[in-house]
Parts: C-alpha cells; structure tokens; sequence
C-alpha cells in the first residue's frame, strides 16, 4: 500500500455502516424527503416484506435513526415512521462521506 491508499481506505472508516446496508439506506432514503411514512407505505416503496422490513426498522430504531409510532385508526393497528433528527443528521454525514469515498477512487 502506498501513501496515496492510506486516505482513502481511512475515508472508509466513517461509512456508517449502519445507513450502508442497501435496505436500510432505502428505508432512511425514503424517510429523509418525507415528514413521516406508514409502514405499509414503506413495504411498497422498498419491496421489502413486513419481517424484513420490521427488522431493519428495529436496527434503524435502536440506533435512533427511527421513530417508531404505533396506534390505532378506524380499530386497525398503525405503525407509523419518521426519521429522527439524529437519523437525518447521520444520513446526511453517510450521504458526504460517500460522495467522499466515490470523489477519491482513482481515475483509470
């Protein structure tokens, strides 16, 4: 390795990794450009099914990404999502650090 790879690989470092798995990035995706989000709206956006999904959303929860809100309408469970400041913060710094790591892959 060379001195010029010593900085990329460490831009690698701060990947958040967390964000990085491609559903979870879906579901942090989606949540960024909207206020809040249904859960079944969610599943139909990202074509995951409601085990996965509710385990990617319990990830994203525990990180505190994710609100969890859970209630009843007309007698039908809700589940209701939002990303929380801390979520939209950290996609933010996931989104600069990719754009980093992809800025600084060498030209062939």
């Amino acid at each position: 390795m060379t001195s010029d790879e010593t900085p990329r690989a460490n831009l690698l470092n701060d990947v958040d990794w967390v964000i990085h798995e491609p559903a979870r990035y879906n579901i942090t995706a989606l949540l960024y450009v909207l206020e809040s989000a249904d859960f079944v709206f969610v599943q139909r956006q990202t074509g995951l099914t409601p085990g996965n999904l509710s385990a990617h959303v319990r990830k994203l929860a525990a990180a505190g990404y994710v609100k969890i809100d859970k209630s009843f309408a007309n007698n039908f469970p809700r589940t209701n999502l939002t990303l929380t400041a801390e979520g939209r913060r950290g996609f933010e710094k996931y989104r600069d650090n990719m754009k980093r790591v992809l800025d600084n892959l060498p030209e062939k």
